[in-house]
C-alpha cells in the first residue's frame, strides 16, 4: 500500500480495479477486493482523511460486512450498540420505542452507533495490511479516456502541485460522492424524489462521561424538529431542522448553535463542540450504476435522508455486492454480464431504503401544528394496540431480481438476507463467518455425500463454494472438517422452515436458492454455473 507521505508515484499505473474516492465505501470496497488478491488502486483528492464524523450509525448487516473485511475485533474501538431509540411528540409523550442491544439477524446488533473517523482509521489500517492495495492521496480525477482494445479505461489525475498521473484499469468504480466525477462520465442522471430539508448538525464530545436516557431521541415538535443520538463512544450528535423563517447562514452561527444546545441542556462547560454545519437532506438515486467498465457505489449512486440510518449502510451493501462479482469476473469464472445484476439488485434495495427514509422524514420534518398533532395521535393509537418495546423496522427488502434462483416454489426462490448464528467446530465456538469463513457457502442439513455427486463437488470447487454440513447443537464436530454444530440453533430451523435440505448462500450473505432434495440441488448448482458463464 502506498503511504500517504513520501511515496514515489509513477506517472502511469496499470491496475485491475481503480476506485475513485476513499471514504468509508471506497475503503471497504478496496479491502474486500484486495484481501482476495485483486490489484486495487485508489485515487483520493484530499491529502488527509476528513477528521470529523458525518454518518453516526450502521446496521447489523453492515457490521457483518465489516467483519468479513477483517474489522470484527476492531468494531468496539469506534462503535457501541445503539441501544434504545425513542420518538416523542412536542409534549414529551412517547410515539415509538425501539431497542438494538443484542445480536440481530446478522449476528450483530441491529444498530451500532459509531465515530466515523475511528471507523475510517480502522479501514485504513486494514488496507495497509494488504499488499495488492495502493492508495494515492492528493490526486483529483480530471479526465477519462475511452476504453482501448482490451476494454481498459484510463483515468487522468492531477496532484496538488499540478503533477499528472494516468491510471489504467480493467474496471473503474466511482465512490466519489454526490458530485461524482465517474458518474458525470457515465451520463447517469439522478432520479430526484423531491424531498429536501436543511438541518443543523452539531457534534460534541462530553467533558465527563455521561449516560443518556434515551440514548437516541427524536422529537417531532413542529416548533423545531430535533434529534439527539449517540455518535459512537465518547461522542454525541444533536440535529435541528432549519425553519422557514431562518437562513442556513444564521442557523450555522456559533451563538445560535450554543443557544439551541443550551435548550437541550448542553453548555460549553459540559462539552467540547467538535463541529457544526448545515446539511441538506435529499432523496435521489442514479438511474443506472454501470456503463461499460464504469461503476458507481455509495453516495455517487444514491443519497437519502438519515432518518432510517441507511445512507452509509446502503453504501456498504453496494461494496459487498460488487466485490464478489468483480472478483469472479476478473478471475474468469464469470462473464462480465454478471455485473449488470449489480444495478438490478442494489437500485431496488436503495429505492426501498430511500422510500422508508422519506416516509419517516415526512413525519419528523412536519412543521404544521395541526398535521403534526394528527400524526402524533395516530402513532400513539398504534402504540396502544401494540404496547411494549418493538424491534426497529427494517429498511432492507429482499432482492427480487438479479443473480438469484427463480424457482417454481416460493421456498426455493432466492433473495432474502440469510441469518448468522453461532456454530462450533473442534474447540472453537463463534459466529458462523468466524468459524467457517466467507464466500459462497452451501449449507446442508444432510451429509453432503448423500446429496452431491462427484460432478457436483467438482463444480462447487471450481466456483470456490464451501460445503458445510450443519449438525444439531451438541454434536462433536472435529476441526478441519466440513461439519459444524448449530450451537445457536439457527441454521437447522432455517432450512427446515424452508422445506429445504440445502441452501446456497452468496458471498454477500443473500440466499441464491434452496433445494428440497439432491436432484433439486443439482438443478440449482447447474443453473448457477450456466448463469455465471453468461
Amino acid at each position: 500500500m502506498t503511504p500517504v507521505d513520501g511515496a514515489v508515484i509513477p506517472p502511469a499505473i496499470r491496475t485491475q480495479v481503480l476506485i475513485v474516492g476513499y471514504g468509508p465505501v471506497g475503503q471497504l470496497l478496496s479491502v474486500l477486493l484486495a484481501q482476495g488478491g485483486t490489484e486495487v488502486t485508489v485515487l483520493e483528492r484530499w491529502p488527509r482523511p476528513y477528521p470529523l464524523p458525518r454518518a453516526v450509525a450502521f446496521d447489523g448487516e453492515s457490521a457483518r460486512i465489516l467483519a468479513a473485511a477483517g474489522l470484527g475485533e476492531r468494531v468496539g474501538a469506534f462503535g457501541e450498540p445503539s441501544g434504545d431509540y425513542r420518538w416523542l411528540d412536542a409534549d414529551g409523550e412517547e410515539l415509538m420505542h425501539y431497542e438494538a442491544y443484542g445480536p440481530g439477524l446478522s449476528g450483530w446488533p441491529d444498530s451500532t452507533s459509531m465515530y466515523q473517523p475511528g471507523l475510517e482509521e480502522a479501514l485504513t489500517a486494514r488496507g495497509a495490511e494488504l499488499p495488492s492495495l495502493r492508495v494515492i492521496r492528493g490526486y483529483r480525477a480530471v479526465g477519462l479516456r475511452s476504453p482501448g482494445g482490451d476494454g481498459a479505461t484510463t483515468v487522468e489525475a492531477a496532484g496538488q502541485e499540478g503533477e499528472r498521473l494516468a491510471v489504467t484499469a480493467d474496471w473503474v468504480v466511482g465512490c466519489d460522492g454526490a458530485n461524482s466525477f465517474v458518474r458525470a462520465n457515465m451520463d447517469a442522471d439522478f432520479v430526484d424524489l423531491g424531498f429536501r430539508h436543511d438541518w443543523l448538525i452539531c457534534d460534541i464530545a462530553p467533558r465527563t462521561p455521561r449516560t443518556y436516557r434515551p440514548n437516541n431521541l427524536q422529537v417531532c415538535d413542529p416548533a423545531r424538529p430535533r434529534t439527539a443520538v449517540s455518535a459512537g463512544p465518547g461522542h454525541r450528535r444533536w440535529e435541528f431542522m432549519k425553519l422557514d423563517s431562518e437562513t442556513p447562514e444564521d442557523l450555522d452561527k456559533p451563538d445560535t448553535v450554543w443557544r439551541l444546545l443550551g435548550e437541550c441542556g448542553v453548555h460549553p462547560e459540559d462539552a467540547v463542540l467538535e463541529r457544526h454545519a448545515v446539511y441538506t437532506f435529499e432523496a435521489r438515486h442514479a438511474r443506472h450504476w454501470r456503463a461499460g467498465r464504469l461503476l458507481l457505489a455509495g453516495d455517487a449512486a444514491h443519497l437519502m435522508p438519515p432518518f432510517a440510518a441507511q445512507g452509509m449502510s446502503s453504501g456498504f451493501r453496494d461494496a459487498a455486492n460488487l466485490a464478489w462479482k468483480l472478483r469472479l469476473v476478473l478471475s474468469g469464472r464469470a462473464d462480465e454480464g454478471l455485473l449488470d445484476t449489480y444495478t438490478d439488485e442494489r437500485r431496488e434495495h436503495v429505492r426501498h431504503a430511500i422510500g422508508m427514509s422519506v416516509s419517516l422524514g415526512r413525519i419528523i420534518c412536519q412543521t404544521d401544528p395541526e398535521t403534526a398533532r394528527e400524526q402524533a395521535e395516530l402513532m400513539k393509537a398504534l402504540r396502544r394496540r401494540s404496547p411494549g418495546t418493538a424491534g426497529q423496522p427494517s429498511a432492507v427488502a429482499a432482492l427480487k431480481d438479479g443473480f438469484l434462483h427463480q424457482g417454481g416454489a416460493e421456498a426455493d426462490t432466492g433473495g432474502e438476507l440469510t441469518p448468522q448464528g453461532r456454530v462450533s467446530a473442534g474447540a472453537r465456538t463463534g459466529l458462523f463467518d468466524e468459524v467457517v469463513g466467507t464466500g459462497f457457502v452451501l449449507l446442508s442439513a444432510r451429509a453432503p455425500g448423500d446429496l452431491l455427486t462427484a460432478g457436483d463437488n467438482a463444480l462447487l470447487a471450481s466456483l470456490g463454494v464451501r460445503t458445510v454440513w450443519v449438525r444439531p447443537a451438541g454434536t462433536v464436530c472435529p476441526a478441519g472438517t466440513d461439519m459444524v454444530a448449530d450451537t445457536g440453533n439457527v441454521y437447522l430451523p432455517y432450512l427446515s422452515g424452508k422445506g429445504a435440505v440445502a441452501a446456497l448462500v452468496r458471498p454477500d450473505f443473500y440466499l441464491y436458492g434452496a433445494a428440497s432434495d439432491g436432484p433439486a440441488l443439482r438443478v440449482l448448482l447447474e443453473e448457477m454455473a450456466a448463469r455465471l458463464a453468461g
